[in-house]
C-alpha cells in the first residue's frame, strides 16, 4: 500500500494493530510496521501462519456462537484494525442482525477504524483501555448494541500479553457479562526452549507502540476465572493446536 499519512496517522512508528495486519495479508500497514513484522519473522518463522490460525481460530468462535449459542452481540476487545475477516463480517454471515462492538486503546487505530467501518450500522469502534473496565464496559454499552442484560460474547484475542498484569481487570469484566456470556482468549506463550527468540520478539514490540509479555499456560488460563472452559478441539484442528503451542494458547469460557 501508498506509505502516505491518512486520516493524520503516525506511519513512522511500528504499531501492533499494524503489524497484526500485515502478518494477516492486509493492506493498512507502513514500512515501519512490515520491518518490524520481518524482525518477528526472523525470530519466529511460525509467526505468520500462527496470526492466520489466530484469526481463524476467532471466525470460528464467532461463528459457533452466533450459529449454536444464539449469541447476537459481541465486543471485540483490542480489536486493532476491524479489517481481514473480522468479528462482524463472520457474525453478519450468520445472522444480519448481530452488533459488534470494537474497542481498541490507541486513538490512532480507533480513527482509521471508523473510516472502515462508517458505512456499517450495527458496528462500532470505541476508545476504551483495558487497564479500566467498567469505562470500557459503559462506552461498549453507551454504543446502544450492547444489551448488558443479555448473553454475549467478548473477545480479548491477541490482547492480553500486551498488558503487564491484567487479572483483575478480566475479572471485572467477567463480572459485568450476562449468565450465558462467552470469553475468548488468545495469548502469546512462554517455553524456555525459545527463550532467545522471544526476547527478540520482546525488545521489537518494545520500540513499537506497545510491550509484549508471553505468559505460560497455566497462567493464561487463570483469566477465565470460573468459567467453564469449552474445548478447543471444536474450534481448530488438534494437531494445529499442538504445532503452535510454542507460539501461543487459545480458549473460550462460558459464564454460568
Amino acid at each position: 500500500m501508498s506509505d502516505r499519512n491518512p486520516y493524520g496517522i503516525d506511519v513512522s512508528t511500528a504499531n501492533v494493530a499494524r503489524i497484526y495486519d500485515f502478518m494477516l495479508g492486509g493492506k493498512d500497514n507502513f514500512a515501519a510496521d512490515r520491518a518490524a513484522a520481518e524482525q518477528i519473522l526472523k525470530a519466529f518463522p511460525e509467526s505468520r501462519e500462527g496470526v492466520r490460525l489466530n484469526r481463524r481460530f476467532l471466525g470460528n468462535v464467532v461463528q459457533h456462537l452466533a450459529a449454536e449459542e444464539g449469541v447476537r452481540q459481541f465486543v471485540d476487545i483490542g480489536a486493532g484494525l476491524p479489517t481481514q475477516k473480522n468479528v462482524h463480517e463472520v457474525a453478519h454471515a450468520v445472522t444480519p442482525e448481530a452488533r459488534t462492538v470494537y474497542v481498541d486503546n490507541d486513538p490512532v487505530v480507533c480513527v482509521h477504524g471508523r473510516a472502515l467501518l462508517a458505512n456499517t450500522p450495527t458496528t462500532a469502534m470505541v476508545e476504551g483501555d483495558l487497564r479500566a473496565p467498567g469505562e470500557l464496559w459503559d462506552k461498549a454499552v453507551a454504543t446502544g448494541l450492547v444489551k448488558p442484560d443479555e448473553p454475549v460474547g467478548v473477545f480479548m484475542v491477541a490482547t492480553l500479553h500486551f498488558l503487564d498484569d491484567p487479572y483483575a481487570e478480566v475479572a471485572a469484566l467477567r463480572e459485568s457479562m450476562a449468565p450465558g456470556s462467552f470469553l475468548t482468549i488468545t495469548h502469546l506463550s512462554m517455553t524456555e526452549r525459545r527463550a532467545k527468540d522471544t526476547d527478540t520478539m520482546k525488545d521489537v514490540y518494545s520500540r513499537a507502540s506497545s510491550g509484549v509479555t508471553p505468559r505460560t499456560v497455566e497462567e493464561i488460563i487463570r483469566f477465565f476465572g470460573d468459567f467453564e472452559l469449552l474445548d478447543s478441539a471444536r474450534f481448530i484442528d488438534p494437531g494445529v493446536l499442538e504445532r503452535m503451542a510454542i507460539l501461543g494458547w487459545g480458549g473460550v469460557g462460558r459464564k454460568r
